[in-house]
């Protein structure tokens, strides 16, 4: 082709271009017919702009724009947001990955480094344009776009010939750039049939874009080089709903990604003999040997590029996620669509109010036309001299049409009520402070809400967050080899609370910190809790500072180790105490036990020795009769006696077992103080 010479499209262009906008235009029709007049009323919701269209009655004067369901729209995206990105990292990289060429692979490196990017990209700014327009529309939409930026650092190159001597400026190095930009929806076209961006045949993006950008991706050779026009008609395609939109220097441009016939991407004497399996005339034919390929094309009619994917895991470079689910369905619901019958209902009864305050209190006069000056101009303002020919009470009169009744701003505060209890949002004339606060009920209602928000959390993790990381880190493997090693990278999200959900738990914590004391056990633990929680600048230092505080001393180690073993000997040096005197008490019971058995016949001996002395002569037989019945009997007190002390040495007895068992308990305290030490 020469310089001068614009690209003639072969025959395969020809079919390729009909084949994709015919499909784009049909999708486009579906998509307009059925949400397109809900998407621009939302914005206008949104942005508290009034539309002709918006009225609820034709009698209606006011256009004023209740601000329910903006409020509503910002905090469940702030909610969202702070619950995705508060922590500061926002995933997490599983550290099961096999070493590369030998060497291990650094994860934390690879992480950090992967962050550092997303930072020069600027990913958080677009989620959060993507995560409010799903919020407003129902639909997050990003695609992914990678390019080759130059970056200038700052560098000192020694001066040849000039020791000692350095020139300071600065050195241009390329750099992979893995961008996802926001789309909206009402620039999005897919397969009606798809229930999600890989199920569908394909999806596309339409928008306006500044011709200067095409003309240089023509001179850099990614546009094919054509004779473009600037082209400007549709507002629909613009982002924003404006009085007048700037038409000067646009391009449309449209890029499909998804399935195209394998034939249309070469001239057809490129291409393979392929097997035809359906007849020509079938509709099967068409769809037959489909290829992933990426199309662009300009203002409906030049194809600036066609190829097939070239992304090595062959997978669409755009991601779409669900603010609320719809089962079955590509598009979610959003929460202006929840708040929506809520938020007309809100604004019918603020403008019935209004312009019912016109009527009743600006002022109207009723006046005999025939006693005014001729060509009077009335009006009233303060300080205006009315002319009137007679009397002016006779001639004016001031009047108004009824009264405004008040119950209009309170029915509107009902309904922005159930508007909050729609979109499940809270703020300080919310739900929550109409339950009661006693027996959990404040709990019951934050409860219900960090639940809502966890749905919409996980849609996103699920959906778009986690993967997005896995097809950005796929590109810079692919197109930045040296700085990312070609690994299988599972990729963990690390948000799960948002600020809402990070008080609740901070007053959990609290409460069980009042509840347990400043000694128990678990306080670094719960300190930790509350501090991991917390929005602090400096919370990650004090969290170190305390993991350091929880570390052992070891001066205290060694004072606790000195403190046990003067434990342990004093353990064993009453033990040995408690040895000998458990010694004594059994010999001593020993010798007692012997005497008591041994008193009883000594006892006897006596009685008998002493009932045979000093008999009266004449009366030895009665004497000793008497003598010995009342020796049985001195018998019998001794043996009761006797009976008593053996059953206190039994007691003895059963007290040196016991003293026996502390031994073995103390033996057994000793072993365990001997392992500890």
């Amino acid at each position: 082709m020469e310089p001068n010479e614009f690209y003639e499209p072969t025959e395969g262009d020809k079919e390729l271009l009909a084949f994709v906008t015919d499909h784009c235009d049909r999708w486009r029709d579906w998509r307009d017919t059925n949400f397109l007049p809900s998407y621009l009323e939302y914005e206008r919701i949104f942005r508290g702009q009034w539309a002709a269209e918006d009225k609820m009655r034709e009698s209606e004067r006011s256009k004023l724009v209740t601000p329910a369901t903006q409020q509503a729209v910002e905090t469940r995206h702030a909610e969202i947001m702070e619950a995705i990105f508060g922590q500061g990292e926002f995933f997490d990289i599983e550290d099961d990955i096999r070493d590369v060429n030998g060497n291990p692979l650094d994860v934390e490196m690879l992480k950090a480094q992967l962050m550092d990017d997303f930072k020069q990209d600027k990913i958080r700014k677009s989620i959060d344009q993507i995560e409010l327009m799903a919020e407003i529309y129902g639909t997050g939409i990003g695609e992914i776009v990678v390019k080759t930026e130059k970056t200038f650092v700052p560098a000192t190159q020694a001066i040849p010939g000039q020791p000692g001597q350095a020139a300071i400026g600065v050195i241009e190095k390329p750099r992979i750039a893995v961008k996802i930009v926001p789309v909206n929806p009402k620039n999005f076209l897919f397969d009606p049939n798809g229930t999600s961006v890989d199920d569908c045949m394909g999806v596309a993006i339409e928008k306006y874009v500044s011709i200067h950008k095409v003309v240089e991706g023509m001179e850099r050779g990614i546009y094919r080089k054509v004779n473009i026009q600037t082209a400007s008609e549709d507002t629909d395609l613009e982002p924003t709903q404006e009085i007048s939109q700037y038409e000067s220097d646009k391009v449309r441009l449209l890029t499909y990604y998804g399935l195209v016939p394998r034939e249309y991407l070469k001239n057809l004497e490129e291409n393979k003999e392929v097997e035809d399996l359906f007849p020509d005339d079938s509709v099967a034919d068409e769809y037959s040997d489909l290829v992933e390929a990426i199309v662009v094309i300009a203002n409906e009619g030049y194809l600036l590029k066609a190829e097939e994917n070239p992304y090595m895991m062959k997978d669409r470079p755009v991601l779409s996620y669900q603010d609320d689910t719809v089962p079955n369905r590509l598009l979610g619901r959003g929460t202006v669509e929840k708040a929506y019958n809520m938020q007309k209902a809100i604004d019918a009864e603020v403008r019935s109010h209004l312009d019912s305050l016109a009527l009743t209190t600006a002022p109207m006069m009723a006046m005999d036309a025939t006693r005014l000056p001729r060509g009077a101009k009335f009006e009233v303002r303060p300080g205006k001299a009315i002319l009137t020919n007679g009397n002016p009470n006779e001639i004016l009169f001031p009047f108004k049409f009824g009264n405004t009744d008040g119950a209009n701003l309170a029915t509107a505060k009902d309904f922005e009520r159930m508007l909050l209890q729609s979109t499940g949002t809270l703020d300080s004339q919310g739900m929550v402070s109409q339950v009661s606060r006693d027996a959990g009920g404040l709990s019951m209602a934050v409860a219900t809400i960090i639940k809502k928000y966890k749905r919409t959390l996980v849609n996103f993790q699920e959906d778009f967050l986690i993967p997005f990381i896995q097809k950005a880190a796929f590109r810079y493997m692919q197109f930045d080899p040296e700085r990312y090693p070609s690994v299988d990278m599972k990729f963990i999200p690390t948000a799960t609370l948002g600020i809402i959900a990070r008080e609740y738990e901070q007053q959990q914590f609290i409460g069980l910190l009042q509840t347990l004391g400043p000694n128990t056990p678990v306080l670094p633990l719960l300190l930790k809790g509350i501090l991991s929680n917390s929005s602090l600048t400096n919370r990650y230092e004090l969290i170190g500072a305390l993991e350091q505080m929880a570390q052992p001393n070891p001066e205290q180690q060694q004072l606790e180790m000195a403190k046990q073993q003067l434990a342990l000997q004093a353990a064993q040096a009453q033990i040995a105490v408690n040895t000998t005197q458990a010694e004594q008490n059994r010999a001593e019971a020993a010798k007692l036990m012997t005497e008591a058995q041994l008193m009883p016949q000594e006892t006897q001996a006596k009685i008998l020795a002493s009932a045979t002395k000093n008999l009266p002569q004449g009366q030895e037989a009665n004497e000793f009769d008497k003598r010995v019945k009342i020796a049985e009997l001195m018998l019998k007190e001794a043996d009761i006696k006797n009976k008593s002390k053996i059953v206190e040495l039994q007691m003895a007895e059963k007290q040196n077992k016991v003293s026996g068992m502390e031994q073995d308990f103390l033996d057994e305290l000793t072993k365990e103080l001997g392992n500890g030490r």
